[in-house]
């Protein structure tokens, strides 16, 4: 039953004429979701090496989520929020939808669709010429690419023609999903998934976090229609297989859809996880120990985590659900340093592409330090841009929400949670193509996801985009005093 306080009244209205907004501000919620499986064969993103998918394990879906707030008949604010089990969302993506939206939905305002990515390693590839492919007979990135734009706009097409007046609620459960996957060693040196058995072992790199944030929306009859779920942790459980799969996501959108029905929608958000795995790091025997005589598959066994935090959240936040909240998205241009080439991180780049070019199968490889000579040469006449990056900020009742472009590794995530005047705070990674973001800490220990190669924004820009994410969030507190 959806109870109404009087307090809670009182605060709404007076947070609500501090903002300039009409006193009631009605909920409208509509969801959707589709497939964006493409025909096979079709090549996988993730690994260094080419993979060539000839079979569906669970189907790669893209989840929308249409908020709107009204007050007098006109509209307050606005989001679509699109997740997508993609690796990223890559360059022109967004844009492309964004076109295709203006067209079918002239109401809504393109500039505040919101995509991301759950980080499977095992759906398709989405750049040409990243990977060595058949000539013939594999689905073309360029070609996937048209397929995705078109499933994704029009889902989010769907959600927004599906929009409803809606309840909305917020709670926290806790999950042990995420480890952190950087080994530390004797003298500082790091690793990603390095040997935690070795007599050097001397601890992991930085924090995990554990926490489980969730939304959840009503219909006006009191049906749950959708959740949204931010995990700290990337799926990429089977990343090395050979077969389309979503990953953890897919067992966990099973799980509940058996609760609430088919068309209840599960919106996936990764939160700051670029040095998380879902990977055991530790203990690693006793746990399939227990995981087998469960009866569960490790997929599973991370999903029945997660749900169980999810229940652990829905426990709480059904007691106090909202109809007129406070609804504010607001769409940022930051620029952010970009992390500077060394002339020996130069010298050891342009030598690995002369040894790897001879093979054409270490294409991937051979672009990936391609680019820190390129970097590295338009450093030297002064050409290196900022990065630009576009940070979406929402407040929704006491909620708030920010996305980035990247894999962050996961202090500057908490960075922002413990700054921000929002009681719970959101942060979504892989809203665009990203890179990793690693701490100063990380680049010192080195190894993948901390050198230069791996990542386009060092230390000093997630700085940077800790300190604009904050900024942006708490304006949206004091401007409704």
């Amino acid at each position: 039953m959806i109870r109404t306080r009087v307090n809670h009244a009182i605060a709404v209205i007076l947070c609500t004429v501090g903002a300039t907004q009409v006193d009631s501000a009605e909920l409208l919620v509509g969801g959707a979701s589709v497939s964006i499986t493409p025909k096979l064969p079709v090549a996988l993103t993730g690994q260094m090496r080419t993979r060539i998918a000839r079979s569906v394990e669970s189907e790669v879906i893209a989840t929308a989520l249409a908020l709107e707030t009204k007050g007098d008949n006109q509209s307050i604010d606005q989001a679509i929020f699109v997740s997508c089990d993609l690796v990223a969302i890559r360059e022109g993506i967004a844009e492309k939808v964004r076109a295709s939206l203006k067209d079918q939905i002239p109401d809504f305002d393109a500039g505040k669709l919101v995509l991301n990515a759950t980080h499977t390693h095992t759906a398709p590839v989405m750049i040409e010429g990243k990977y060595e492919l058949p000539a013939e007979g594999v689905m073309k990135p360029a070609e996937y690419v048209e397929f995705l734009c078109d499933r994704v706009a029009g889902a989010a097409v769907t959600a927004w023609k599906r929009r409803k007046p809606g309840r909305v609620a917020w709670g926290l459960g806790h999950a042990v999903v995420t480890q952190n996957r950087r080994s530390v060693y004797a003298g500082g040196r790091a690793q990603m998934y390095g040997r935690t058995g070795a007599a050097d072992f001397r601890g992991f790199e930085g924090y995990e976090d554990h926490g489980v944030e969730v939304l959840f929306f009503w219909d006006a009859d009191e049906k749950l229609t959708a959740t949204a779920i931010n995990v700290a942790c990337p799926s990429q459980e089977v990343e090395g297989r050979s077969a389309v799969n979503a990953d953890f996501w897919h067992e966990v959108r099973l799980a509940l859809r058996r609760r609430f029905g088919d068309e209840f929608r599960v919106l996936a958000w990764t939160g700051a996880a670029g040095d998380q795995s879902p990977h055991l790091m530790y203990r690693k025997r006793a746990e399939e120990r227990m995981r087998e005589l469960r009866g569960l598959t490790r997929l599973q066994e991370l999903s029945s985590r997660i749900v169980q935090a999810w229940d652990e959240a829905y426990a709480g936040a059904r007691q106090d659900i909202r109809r007129d909240v406070l609804f504010t998205h607001n769409v940022k241009q930051i620029e952010l340093p970009v992390r500077p080439v060394t002339d020996k991180e130069f010298a050891h780049a342009k030598s690995q592409v002369e040894v790897l070019s001879k093979d054409p199968k270490n294409r991937w490889r051979v672009r990936w330090e391609q680019a820190v000579v390129d970097r590295y040469e338009q450093q030297q006449t002064g050409d290196v841009a900022p990065y630009k990056m576009e940070l979406h900020v929402i407040r929704l009742g006491d909620v708030a929400i920010a996305t980035n472009d990247f894999e962050l590794f996961t202090d500057f995530g908490i960075q922002m949670k413990t700054r921000s005047k929002a009681l719970q705070t959101f942060i979504v990674q892989l809203a665009g193509a990203g890179s990793y973001v690693p701490t100063r800490k990380a680049v010192d220990g080195g190894g993948y996801s901390a050198i230069v190669e791996s990542s386009v924004v060092g230390p000093q820009g997630g700085q940077v985009l800790v300190e604009r994410t904050v900024e942006a969030i708490n304006k949206l507190w004091d401007e409704s005093r």
